[in-house]
Formats: structure tokens, sequence, C-alpha cells
């Protein structure tokens, strides 16, 4: 693989947004010198990662690997065999690492082996670990990390208005404390059994999509001192609403009359409306994970787009306190070790 560019690892590759950043890679001739390690729950089937990448008008060489983002155990073995490769010049370094997995429970809460709440897992501590764990694999001239945000990380943003999910003042402000983060880690914070509603989960995916702002904003700091990785970008797309499998375990009036009747005649209606195809967000992952110039710059560092557009996080994400401390209770709930990462400042 010495003549392969660089290696593009995806999470969360199996349907929705995944495939569809899958199927461009496949499909445009500037991505065919990559190789691609595509990783999804149970490699032995992901059926529609592999449509997508079938449909694709070039070939490119890749793998597709198992990962579960909610079991730590597995995200440590899986970091391990891509550093392993990395290192034996089996396949080159991680020019792109893009953490799109993503979960929703809509109210049905699951709890992971460890003892966290399965969103918060899925969404934030296995990307969190997984990172930390591949910056030794990461082209370090000019890597780039891209995490896919949504405008759930913060409870100010007007068009989380219509949920009424953050109407309460106690869900206007999301890690206060200490404790306050261990309960949502652990799944006590806007629990299902206080609110079975769909609203709950939505809370506490918003959350985890906070928790992964914060770690772009506080990686990117800790990156930036360090001498080895202070040329490795990370940057976030928020992709926008999109008709996908995330929906899956919501109730009937969401899965179905919104998200298979509604939000379709909308995408109909107005192409370029509210709702987007996950074709035209995977484009918009694409581009921040690849391009620059224009809007990014020529060394974009810790910028958030709303598709291609720069937008502020909250202003509890830009918190260096708040940061700080979710960081700090991140390593300690991942049972990070010195040895595991390269970043200096890991603590």
């Amino acid at each position: 693989m010495a003549t392969a560019k660089g290696t593009i690892l995806l999470t969360g590759a199996n349907g929705g947004l995944g495939s569809a950043i899958a199927n461009q890679i496949a499909s445009k001739p500037e991505f065919a010198a990559y190789y691609g390690l595509y990783t999804v729950r149970d490699a032995s089937s992901a059926p529609d990662l592999k449509s997508a990448l079938a449909a694709g008008t070039s070939s490119h060489p890749h793998d597709i690997l198992s990962l579960d983002l909610t079991n730590l155990d597995s995200v440590r073995q899986t970091a391990e065999a891509v550093n392993a490769r990395v290192s034996a010049g089996e396949i080159p370094p991680i020019k792109a690492l893009i953490l799109n997995a993503g979960f929703q429970d809509f109210g049905n809460q699951a709890w992971t082996a460890d003892g966290f709440d399965k969103t918060f897992s899925a969404n934030y501590l296995g990307h969190f670990l997984l990172t930390l764990l591949l910056l030794k694999s990461m082209d370090k001239e000019s890597g780039r990390i891209v995490l896919v945000g949504s405008q759930a990380h913060d409870p100010h943003d007007k068009r989380n208005e219509r949920t009424h999910a953050f109407d309460e003042e106690r869900y206007q402000t999301t890690v206060p404390d200490q404790a306050t983060f261990e309960a949502i880690a652990k799944g006590t914070w806007s629990t299902a059994q206080e609110d079975p509603s769909w609203k709950s989960g939505y809370r506490r995916y918003g959350a985890s999509k906070l928790f992964l702002v914060m770690m772009q904003h506080e990686l990117q700091h800790r990156m930036d001192q360090d001498p080895a990785l202070k040329n490795i970008c990370i940057l976030g797309v928020d992709p926008g609403t999109m008709i996908t499998g995330l929906q899956r375990l919501a109730p009937w009036i969401i899965r179905v009359l919104i998200f298979k009747i509604v939000y379709p005649l909308i995408l109909w209606w107005n192409p370029n409306g509210p709702v987007n195809t996950t074709q035209k967000s995977a484009g918009h992952v694409l581009q921040a994970a690849f391009e620059s110039g224009g809007v990014l710059g020529e060394f974009p560092r810790d910028l958030y787009l709303n598709g291609t557009e720069l937008f502020e996080t909250s202003a509890e994400s830009k918190d260096v306190k708040a940061r700080d401390l979710v960081w700090k209770d991140s390593v300690k709930f991942a049972d990070l070790k010195e040895a595991e990462t390269v970043l200096v400042n890991w603590k």
C-alpha cells in the first residue's frame, strides 16, 4: 500500500450518512488512491455499506472492520489492530478520521456492559477513546479528525425550540458540575423512567453530542501544544436533518409519519430546504475532511460547520472549566493509560 495517499477511517459506515460517505469515497476519482477502513458493529454483515461500495464508480483498497463503540474492549482491540498495521507499513497513516457513528434511543434507554448509558458511550465515550488511541497512526503533517455534530448539542439553539425538550431550566445547562456529568455517563440524568417520552432520549443524545464538540475544542487545544501533533486539525460538521436509520427506535409518529411521509415530501418540494439527503451531507463531511481554502482557510483548526457554513458552537462547549472537567472524567471512565496514547497532555 506504499502508493496510497493515506487512510480514511470512518465509524458507523453501515447505513445512513456513513454509507453515503463510503459511496462518495468509492465514487470520486480523487479518493481512489486512499485506503479505506470502514467500521461497523458486525463486519460479517453490513449490507448497506457493501451495497454503497459496490455502487461506486471507482474502486479503492479497503477493509470492513468490526467495532462496537459501546464496548471499550472492542474499541481498544480495533485501535490496536489499526495501529499495528500502520506501524508495520501495511497501510498508510490516517489522513482522515471521521467520527460518524451515532445512536439515539428515543426513550428506549439502555446501558452498556461497562455500566454507561448507551447513548453516551456510542456517541461520545467510544469515539473519545478511539481518537486518543489512534493519534499514534494519524498523518502528523496534514491529518484531520472530523466529528459529526448536531444542533441537539446546544439547548439554546433556536432549532430545538419546537422539540420543547429543553424547556425546563435544569436542562438548559448540561454540565454544571462533576456529579451531573457522572449522572449523564451512568444514565441517571434525564432518564426514560422519569420521562418516558422521546424527549428524555433527545436530551441524552444532545448531551453526548455536546461532549463530542467539547472534545473537538479541547483536543485541538492540547494538540496545538504538542510538538508531534500540532499539525493535526479537528473539525465538526452538523449534517442537518436527514432520513436515516437513526430514527429506528422512535415512536410511530416520528419514525413513520414525520420521517417517511412528511420529510420526504419536504425534500421533494424543496431540495435546498431544511431536510438534507444523506448524499448532500456526506459531501459536506468530506469537504471538511479534505478541502482547504474558502471558509476553511488553508489550515483549518477547531472549526465547526453547519453544512458548509461556519457556525458557533454552544457557549457551554467553549467553557474551559467545563471542558477540562469533561476531559478528565472521560479519561477516568475510559480507563485510559499513558502508554495508550501519544498525546503528551492526555490527563
